[in-house]
């Protein structure tokens, strides 16, 4: 079963399982299934972690041309995770939705382009997997501060107890994340029709953005944020 949530795009994937005196089994995945009740994806990276109590992980995503969808799920313990929508100019920019995902509920949670993502961990430990549709790029890391008191999120994790690394810690605020410019490489390509011959150049222009999908329209550049910029000649 795939449950909308208040974010478009944004679901919770309940698998059907079968239990019986041995156990139970139950489909992980299916990229049939998926294609036909969620959307296409190809996932190419799968990643799993083991955290303890009170460890909080994000709130990360990846700039373009590296975003990442995620397909997540908890297979021990129990974890709160949460996407918030910094796609600029999205209509639910800045809001969030948070899914209690543990070992016994199987949930599985998909985020899509242009979230950041994070959780904290409920129980004693929790082993964490993700599905990703893009290699993992130390280049192109970004953050917003999982401790945001502007997001309005529930961690469910006293102050005092909250276990982060020191990279999530230097994290901005999303107020201070909304007023950089990144600077992205483009590459563009151009058709001379004349003599049907191709070139290639690469050029650097800046988005308010810094997340979202490069689609290439010739020689202009157009985020999942909807902010459209030309590539200067």
């Amino acid at each position: 079963e795939v449950i909308k949530t208040e974010i478009d795009g944004v679901v919770i994937i309940e698998p059907r399982i079968f239990k019986d005196a041995r156990g139970y089994f139950f489909e992980s995945f299916s990229q049939r299934e998926f294609d036909e009740k969620v959307g296409h994806v190809e996932f190419v990276q799968d990643n799993e972690s083991m955290s303890s109590y009170g460890v909080m992980r994000g709130l990360h995503f990846q700039r373009p041309p590296f975003t990442q969808a995620k397909l997540v799920r908890c297979v021990k313990g129990a974890v709160l995770d949460v996407a918030v929508d910094i796609r600029k100019g999205s209509p639910t920019y800045g809001k969030h939705v948070a899914v209690e995902l543990t070992e016994d509920n199987h949930r599985q949670f998909f985020i899509p382009k242009g979230f950041a993502h994070g959780f904290a961990v409920l129980s004693e430990t929790a082993v964490f997997q993700y599905k990703c549709d893009e290699f993992y790029h130390p280049e192109a890391d970004g953050g917003i501060s999982i401790l945001d008191d502007s997001l309005g999120i529930d961690w469910r994790i006293p102050t005092g107890k909250a276990l982060l690394s020191e990279k999530d810690t230097k994290h901005p605020l999303l107020k201070d994340f909304e007023n950089r410019s990144f600077k992205l490489k483009v590459k563009s390509e151009e058709r001379r029709v004349e003599n049907e011959e191709w070139r290639t150049k690469s050029e650097e222009s800046e988005c308010p953005c810094g997340v979202g999908t490069l689609m290439y329209p010739i020689r202009k550049v157009i985020h999942s944020c909807n902010y459209e910029f030309s590539i200067p000649k």
